[in-house]
């Protein structure tokens, strides 16, 4: 039976990519850590031992620990973190359940440096419309919840990212861009590891919406519309990314629970 203090890997799941998801401290060993460097989506390392100094940043959040097995190290890092007043369980089964159980995970080898404050710092074109819009969404979802972006001029990403240790995205020539037929979306899915079947449907949306090919699914073109509307919106490309996030929450999760449901009207008569 589940403790009242641990939360399980089903009910986790539910909650992983959704605006008030819970915050993910791994606190595992670097040794047990180095076995299969990979994190829960949207998780941050953090040691056991200094738990406690993450309190002040976590006081009015939920949150929830992990470790290896969901053991003695984060079932006694929750525990500090309740005397500390924070909102805390530990998961039941640790990383091992969480994994045995095919849900993802995102490998460490693709995530971008943090900086001293744990976030990664990433940069592109100004302006963001689809793509530009979409991964940050993705990042900040499923990667890195305090993730930073930067909006430049074009001529100026490359520049910035050398000067600022920024991760350039959606430009020509880099990593995180479009690759053949696919956009940016498509590679971040791929690299990051989220290939599952909700996010494969949002990605095709997605890139029908980007490349302006409406034929790949019928919900690109309500997208497109939706994200040109939101750009006309906003001068400042922050407040458009902000706005532009709930698009794709909703986006997120109609394809992860919702695909088969319809809206009729008027709604049909009793014995009609």
């Amino acid at each position: 039976m589940t403790s009242p203090d641990q939360i399980t890997v089903s009910q986790l799941s539910r909650l992983v990519g959704l605006p008030d998801a819970l915050i993910l401290v791994d606190v595992c060993i670097d040794e047990d850590y180095a076995l299969d460097p990979r994190l829960l989506p949207a998780a941050f390392r953090h040691p056991f031992k200094d738990i406690a100094a993450l309190a002040p940043k976590l006081q009015n959040t939920r949150c929830v620990i992990t470790c290896q097995k969901g053991l003695k190290l984060s079932q006694g890092a929750a525990a500090i973190l309740r005397d500390c007043g924070v909102a805390c369980e530990s998961l039941e089964g640790g990383v091992f359940a969480w994994r045995d159980a095919g849900l993802p995970m995102i490998p460490a080898a693709a995530i971008p440096d943090r900086d001293k404050e744990g976030r990664t710092l990433w940069v592109t074109r100004h302006r963001p419309k689809i793509d530009r819009i979409a991964c940050p969404w993705l990042i900040r979802r499923f990667v890195d919840r305090y993730a930073r972006f930067l909006f430049v001029e074009p001529s100026e990403v490359l520049s910035v990212a050398e000067k600022f240790g920024a991760t350039p995205f959606d430009i020509d020539n880099v990593f995180w861009s479009h690759q053949g037929a696919h956009c940016t979306f498509d590679t971040m899915i791929r690299e990051i590891a989220l290939d599952h079947e909700p996010m494969r449907h949002l990605a095709t949306i997605i890139r029908g919406a980007d490349t302006n090919r409406h034929d790949l699914a019928p919900e690109a073109a309500g997208l497109m519309a939706a994200s040109l509307g939101i750009s006309r919106m906003y001068r400042d490309d922050i407040a458009q990314l902000e706005a532009g996030m709930g698009l794709y929450d909703a986006f997120y999760r109609w394809a992860r629970d919702a695909r088969d449901e319809t809206h009729d009207w008027p709604a049909p008569k009793a014995g009609g």
